[in-house]
């Protein structure tokens, strides 16, 4: 076999050397591009609470296969988004990633390792390594004050929701022309499917009420789809009491049509004691409660007429664990119960809100 000639060698050798290190530096794992994380649509910046998403998108260069996002909000310390039993965000086949997320003055992403567990809250974020790949911050949006979108409905005005919202443990779209009040002043709440996804409706007084009677006249709504929730209740915003000051009356069957389909509730509703279920029957109903210090009764008569003189479809008194008034206003609400799907539009109609002291 002929060598080359030591000049042809040193040239060969020379070649190699070069297509030696173009493959090093094109192939190798530690000089490869390191993944970056980009925010696209970024929530404004507020302290946030629990019943207060948007959302949030953005875009990942470099992702590899089994990588997740997952998501913090930072509101006094950092939570874990959307919720923390769904703390990873999917990265799209396109790169492209959307989620809700509750609000915060700060929002972060971390692109993380299949076998990454998330903690619930931290005071501060974790660093780059290990199944941290890379961390990603961005300050909240300034806030622009506006005059919230309104209706009048039995002589109050009600502010409709437009942002998304957590509700059944599960995070919800709303439309605000999914709230309206027709020639007649009777308030509908409808839900209806916008742009391939459902959209939820509610509108909430803007102040507390206190102690006193609360009723509503509603239509029909016996044949709701048994994956629809509609409810009337009281909620405080503030966060000052865990369970929100919540009383509420739900039409619902929570999913399966085999269960009642209304209940009465003081807030948590894991206490046995603490939820009344009845069945409503087809045709008008007037549902109220009346709020005292340490007590509250529901009641359901048929028809609009005085509950206080009229036989009870269902009553319920609760004397334990009902809070006293804060922040709270009432909140009139219709939406999708988990993960139901549904056939069809849904709607009830409110012919009137009464409060007596």
């Amino acid at each position: 076999m002929r060598l080359p000639k030591p000049k042809a060698r040193r040239y060969v050798c020379a070649l190699g050397l070069l297509a030696f290190v173009c493959w090093s530096q094109s192939c190798s794992p530690k000089n490869a591009a390191n993944p970056s994380i980009e925010f696209v649509q970024v929530p404004r910046a507020d302290p946030g609470g629990p019943d207060v998403l948007e959302d949030i998108s953005g875009r990942v260069t470099g992702a590899r296969p089994g990588q997740q996002l997952v998501l913090y909000a930072k509101a006094g310390t950092w939570w874990v988004q959307p919720m923390a039993d769904q703390p990873f965000t999917t990265i799209q086949a396109d790169s492209n990633w959307h989620s809700s997320i509750h609000l915060g003055t700060d929002y972060a992403a971390l692109l993380v390792e299949p076998g990454f567990k998330p903690e619930a809250k931290m005071e501060s974020l974790p660093k780059e390594g290990g199944f941290v790949v890379t961390v990603k911050t961005v300050a909240g949006t300034k806030s622009v004050v506006s005059i919230p979108t309104t209706l009048k409905f039995s002589g109050y005005d009600w502010e409709i929701r437009t942002v998304a919202s957590e509700r059944g443990g599960t995070s919800h779209s709303y439309d605000p022309a999914n709230a309206w009040t027709d020639e007649k002043g009777l308030l509908h709440l409808r839900i209806a499917e916008r742009s391939g996804r459902w959209t939820c409706a509610e509108v909430k007084l803007p102040r507390s009420l206190g102690y006193g009677m609360y009723s509503f006249v509603i239509r029909d709504s016996s044949a709701l789809d048994p994956g629809v929730v509609a409810s009337m209740f009281t909620w405080d915003e503030s966060g000052d009491d865990p369970n929100h000051r919540e009383l509420s009356l739900e039409l619902t069957r929570w999913g399966d049509p085999a269960n009642q389909n209304a209940q009465f509730v003081v807030q948590p509703y894991y206490v046995p004691v603490n939820v009344s279920r009845f069945t409503t029957p087809a045709g008008l109903v007037t549902h109220s409660f009346r709020w005292e210090p340490g007590k509250v009764t529901f009641k359901s008569v048929r028809g609009n007429v005085n509950v206080n003189s009229t036989p009870a479809i269902a009553e319920h008194v609760f004397n334990s664990g009902v809070p006293s008034p804060g922040n709270e206003s009432i909140h009139l609400n219709l939406y999708i119960f988990g993960n139901n799907t549904l056939r069809n539009e849904s709607e009830v109609v409110i012919e009137k809100f009464e409060y007596l002291p």
